[in-house]
C-alpha cells in the first residue's frame, strides 16, 4: 500500500498548470532524491526528485507530514536547482 496523501486546492491547480504527473509526486513522497525541512514553517518538508522525462528538472513537492493524510501544499519545478544535486 502506498503513502496516503491529499493535494490542497493550490497543489491541484499547480499540477494542472505545470503539467505535473501524479506519479512524479508519489515518487517524490515515497523515494525522493533528498529532503529538507522548511526553515520557516514547522511541519513542512520539501521533497526533491529529478524527473528524467523533463530533462532532469528537479521537482519540489512541499508537504505537511504532521497530518493524516499527508497534505501536499504545493509542487513545482525548481528553476534554481537545475543541474545541481
Amino acid at each position: 500500500m502506498g503513502l496516503v496523501y491529499q493535494l490542497t486546492s493550490h497543489a491541484e491547480a499547480a499540477v494542472l498548470k505545470r503539467k505535473i504527473e501524479i506519479a512524479w509526486i508519489e515518487r517524490a513522497l515515497a523515494d525522493p532524491d533528498w529532503r529538507e525541512v522548511d526553515a520557516s514553517k514547522p511541519g513542512l518538508i520539501h521533497a526533491f526528485v529529478r524527473i528524467a522525462e523533463r530533462n532532469d528538472r528537479v521537482l519540489r513537492v512541499v508537504y505537511n507530514a504532521t497530518v493524516h493524510p499527508v497534505r501536499v501544499v504545493t509542487v513545482y519545478f525548481d528553476r534554481r536547482l537545475r543541474g545541481n544535486p
